[in-house]
C-alpha cells in the first residue's frame, strides 16, 4: 500500500499523519518528528539539542532510567529520541499488540522526562567522555573543522555533539527551556507505519499529542557556505593525512533539477569504484584507499563536501589531484558511457532502497518535508532515465562554485 498523509485535529492545529499500512509482520513503527528543532537550533549553547535528546532517553522522573527502560522491555516496546541538523525525532516501536501501551508509556515520557540533577549529570559525563575519545578520531576533527570554514559565524559552523566547554555549561535549566520550546504540536510531523488501523490509531494519537504545548510554526534559516576558498591545518599526531574538502553549491532544496545534481555527483565522486576522484587517486595514482564526494542540500544550507585520506609525503599530490579532477568535471563534463553506468546503478538498485519499511516512510516524509507531492522520487527516477547527456553537461558546467573548494587537513 503507498504511503497517504492523513490529518489529526489537536490543540487547534492540523497536524499530517503520514501513514502506510503493510500487514506482513505484526509490527507498529511511529515517529513523533519535530521540525526546526534539531542542532540547528543551538545558537546559545553547541551540543543542546542532541544532549537534550539523551536525556529524553533517561525515563520518566517517576520510575527513573532503569525502571522505565525495564517496564518498556517487559513489553518488547522501543522509545528511542534523537535529532538531526532539522528536527528532532521520538521514534516508538512495538508489536501490533502491544501499540496501545506503547502510546500509554510515550504519553508518560512526554508528559514527565526525567528532568532531575542525577539524569543531566549522568549524561554531561557520558557525552564529555564521548569528546574526549573523539579528539583521537581524525576524520571528526577534520570534518568539524571543514564545517567551521564553510559556514563560519553561523550555528552550522559548531559541532552537532558540542564541544567540552559547551556541554560543560548546559545545565537542567537549558534542557528545560528546549524541550518546552521545541517540543510542539505547530512544529510536529507524525510518521506512521505498520499493522495498524489507521482511524483507531489517529484517534489514540491525538491523546498523545494534546499533552504537548501548541507553541509556534516556525521556518527553518538558510545558512550560505563562505564563498572565498579558505584552508585549515591542523597538526597532530598522526600517520597519516585527513583531507576534507567542501564548497557552496547553488541549489534550493526544492529545485526541480535536483536528480541531475544527483546523477552528476554520483559520477564524480559518490559512486565508489568507477568515479572520477576514486579512479584518478587510487586506481591510477594510488593516493588514497578511497575518495568520496557528495551534494548536500537541505533547507539550511547546500553544499558539495568530500574527502580522502592518504600519506603524510602525498597530501600536496593528492590536493592537487582533487583540484584537477573538479576542474576538469566542470569544464567537460561527462561521457556517454558514465552516464549509462550512473543510469542503471541508480535504477536497478532502487528496490534496496525501499526495501523496509523505515525506508519507505524516510522517503515519503522528506517529500513531504521538501514540499514536494507523494510519489515524487519515482519521478525523479523516471526523470534520471530519460536524461540526456547534453542536458547534464549543461548543468554541471553551469555550476563552476564547486572549483571554489575550501580545505580542512589534519597531518602531522
Amino acid at each position: 500500500m503507498a504511503a497517504t498523509i492523513e490529518y489529526i485535529e489537536a490543540n487547534g492545529v492540523k497536524v499530517p499523519v503520514i501513514f502506510e499500512s503493510d500487514t506482513r509482520l505484526p509490527l507498529v513503527t511511529m515517529q513523533f518528528t519535530f521540525t526546526n528543532s534539531g542542532s540547528i537550533t543551538d545558537t546559545s549553547k553547541a551540543g543542546l539539542a542532541k544532549f537534550s535528546a539523551k536525556v529524553m532517553n533517561e525515563g520518566t522522573k517517576k520510575l527513573g532510567s532503569s525502571a522505565f527502560a525495564e517496564s518498556l522491555e517487559s513489553r518488547a516496546i522501543h522509545i528511542h529520541s534523537s535529532t538531526g541538523t532539522e528536527t528532532f525525532v521520538m521514534e516508538v516501536g512495538s508489536l501490533k499488540e502491544e501499540f496501545p501501551n506503547a502510546l500509554v508509556k510515550f504519553d508518560s515520557l512526554l508528559k514527565d522526562p526525567n528532568f532531575t540533577k542525577e539524569a543531566v549529570d549522568k549524561v554531561k559525563t557520558m557525552t564529555l567522555g564521548s569528546l574526549s575519545r573523539k579528539e583521537n578520531d581524525f576524520d571528526y576533527v577534520a570534518s568539524n573543522e571543514l564545517n567551521s570554514i564553510l559556514f563560519k559565524g553561523t550555528v552550522l559552523a559548531t559541532p552537532s555533539n558540542g564541544t567540552q566547554e559547551s556541554v560543560e555549561s548546559i545545565d537542567l535549566k537549558d534542557v528545560k527551556n528546549f524541550i518546552k520550546s521545541h517540543l510542539s504540536v505547530s512544529n510536529l510531523i507524525v510518521v506512521l507505519g505498520g499493522d495498524v488501523e489507521i482511524e483507531e490509531a489517529k484517534k489514540q494519537i491525538k491523546k498523545v499529542i494534546e499533552s504537548l504545548p501548541k507553541g509556534k510554526l516556525s521556518t527553518v534559516e538558510n545558512y550560505k557556505v563562505t564563498q572565498k576558498p579558505t584552508q585549515s591545518i591542523l597538526k597532530k599526531e598522526t600517520q597519516q593525512a585527513y583531507i576534507y574538502f567542501g564548497s557552496p553549491y547553488n541549489m534550493s532544496v526544492d529545485d526541480e533539477d535536483y536528480y541531475k545534481a544527483r546523477v552528476a555527483t554520483f559520477i564524480l565522486g559518490t559512486g565508489g569504484f568507477g568515479s572520477r576522484l576514486m579512479e584518478e587517486i587510487r586506481v591510477k595514482r594510488g593516493l588514497a584507499y578511497s575518495a568520496y564526494a557528495r551534494v548536500s542540500v537541505t533547507k539550511s544550507s547546500s553544499y558539495f563536501t568530500g574527502y580522502l585520506q592518504t600519506k603524510l609525503e602525498s597530501l600536496e599530490e593528492a590536493q592537487q589531484t582533487v583540484n584537477e579532477v573538479i576542474a576538469e568535471f566542470v569544464k567537460n563534463g561527462v561521457t556517454k558511457d558514465e552516464l549509462e553506468q550512473t543510469k542503471k546503478f541508480l535504477l536497478g538498485s532502487e528496490p534496496l532502497r525501499v526495501e523496509t519499511m523505515s525506508q519507505r516512510l524516510n522517503r515519503t516524509f522528506m517529500e513531504y518535508y521538501k514540499g514536494y507531492e507523494l510519489g515524487h522520487s519515482v519521478k525523479e527516477l523516471k526523470k534520471i532515465e530519460n536524461l540526456k547527456l547534453k542536458d547534464l553537461n549543461q548543468f554541471i558546467k553551469k555550476h563552476t562554485e564547486i572549483n571554489d573548494l575550501s580545505y580542512a587537513i589534519v597531518t602531522k
